[in-house]
C-alpha cells in the first residue's frame, strides 16, 4: 500500500537577500507539525524550496539556503510561498518566478507572501482586489511603490480568499500555524508553537508589535517620523535629526505634527518611548533602570519623573497596579 500523501504541501520561493528568520519560522512550524516529536519527517506536511536554478540563495544575513528542486508544476503544492527580504533585492527577481506565480494563480493555487513577499505578489499583478499585510516598518515603502493601495500594517497576517500575507518575523510562525490548523489539525499547530516556545497561536487580527498604536493619522510624513522614532527608541533622534532623515525642514516637520496630532515632534517622541516603556513594564521582568536605558532616558531617576508626570504614578507602582 503506497504511503499517504501529506495533508499540507508547500513550495517556497526565496527572493535574493530573503529574511532568514521569516523563512525559518514558517518552515519550522511545518516541520514540527509533520511528525511525532521533533523527528522532522515530512509525513503530515511537506516543504520544498523551489528555484529557477539549483544555486544557493543568500539570505539578508548572508547565510545561503540550497534549493530542493527546480520550478515545475505549481499544482504539486497546496500553497506557493514567496519569502521576501531587503527591498532593493526584490526588484531583481528572476522573471521566471513571476511567470511561475502567474501559472499558480491561474491554476487557483493559493499564494502566500511572507515579509516583503507581498511586494513581489503585487509587482506580479496578483494582489488586485485583495487585502494585503505588510510590516509597519515597510508601510510607507509600500505606499511609495503602489499608489492608491493601502496595506494592512496593524495585523500580524491577513487571509483574503486565496491570497495570504504576513508581516514577517514571528508572524510567519503564526501564519504557518494557521495553515497547519486548517489542513492537519489544531493539535499539530499548538504542538509546533509550543516546541518553538510560543505560548499560543495568534489570530490574524492580533496587532503587530512595535507600531505606536496610540497615534492615528493618514499623514505619510508624520507616519514616517513616528516609525523612525520607534526604530530609534533606545537612542532618540532630535527633531533636527528627524528632519534631516526625512529630508525636510524642521519647520515643515513641526507643522505636520501640529496639524496631524496637535502636538510637537518632541512630545510625540516622548509618547512613543513611554509606550514602549509601558509594554516592557507589563510584559517583562526587566528592572526600571534597564527599561529606562532601553527607552532612551539618561537614568532611572529621569525616567521616573517623566513617567510619573504622564501616568500619575512611578514606574514600579504603575507596574504593580497593572499586574495585580
Amino acid at each position: 500500500m503506497p504511503p499517504a500523501q501529506p495533508a499540507l504541501k508547500v513550495g517556497l520561493i526565496l527572493a535574493r537577500q530573503f529574511t532568514l528568520s521569516a523563512f525559518a519560522n514558517f518552515v519550522d512550524v511545518l516541520r514540527l507539525a509533520a511528525d511525532e516529536g521533533d523527528r522532522s519527517r515530512p509525513i503530515r506536511c511537506s516543504w520544498r524550496v523551489i528555484s529557477t536554478t539549483m544555486d544557493p540563495v543568500a539570505s539578508s544575513c548572508g547565510i545561503p539556503v540550497q534549493p530542493d528542486e527546480r520550478l515545475g508544476d505549481p499544482r504539486d503544492f497546496d500553497y506557493v510561498v514567496v519569502v521576501g527580504g531587503l527591498i532593493p533585492a526584490i526588484e531583481r527577481l528572476d522573471p521566471a518566478y513571476i511567470a511561475y506565480l502567474k501559472r499558480a494563480a491561474a491554476a487557483n493555487v493559493p499564494l502566500v507572501g511572507v515579509c516583503t513577499g507581498a511586494f513581489i505578489l503585487h509587482k506580479a499583478g496578483l494582489m488586485e482586489g485583495h487585502r494585503c499585510c505588510v510590516s509597519w516598518f515597510h508601510h510607507d515603502d509600500f505606499l511609495e511603490q503602489f499608489e492608491g493601495l493601502i496595506p494592512v500594517s496593524d495585523q500580524i497576517f491577513v487571509v483574503d480568499r486565496n491570497r495570504l500575507t504576513c508581516s514577517g518575523g514571528a508572524s510567519s510562525a503564526h501564519l504557518a500555524a494557521f495553515l497547519v490548523d486548517r489542513h492537519v489539525g489544531s493539535g499539530a499547530a499548538r504542538k509546533s508553537l509550543n516546541i518553538m516556545i510560543i505560548d499560543e497561536a495568534q489570530s490574524q487580527e492580533n496587532p503587530q508589535p512595535g507600531l505606536p498604536l496610540e497615534f492615528t493619522t493618514s499623514d505619510k510624513l508624520v507616519r514616517k517620523a513616528l516609525h523612525l522614532m520607534r526604530q530609534n527608541v533606545a537612542t532618540p533622534l532630535t527633531v533636527d535629526q528627524l528632519a534631516q532623515r526625512l529630508k525636510i525642514s524642521r519647520r515643515k516637520l513641526e507643522r505636520h505634527f501640529g496639524e496631524a496630532l496637535q502636538m510637537s515632534p518632541a512630545e510625540a517622541g516622548i509618547s512613543v518611548r513611554l509606550s514602549v516603556a509601558r509594554n516592557l513594564l507589563t510584559s517583562t521582568d526587566q528592572t526600571v533602570t534597564r527599561i529606562a536605558a532601553a527607552t532612551g532616558f539618561c537614568d532611572a531617576s529621569h525616567f521616573g519623573k517623566v513617567f510619573r508626570a504622564r501616568e500619575g504614578a512611578p514606574p514600579d507602582a504603575w507596574r504593580s497596579t497593572k499586574l495585580a
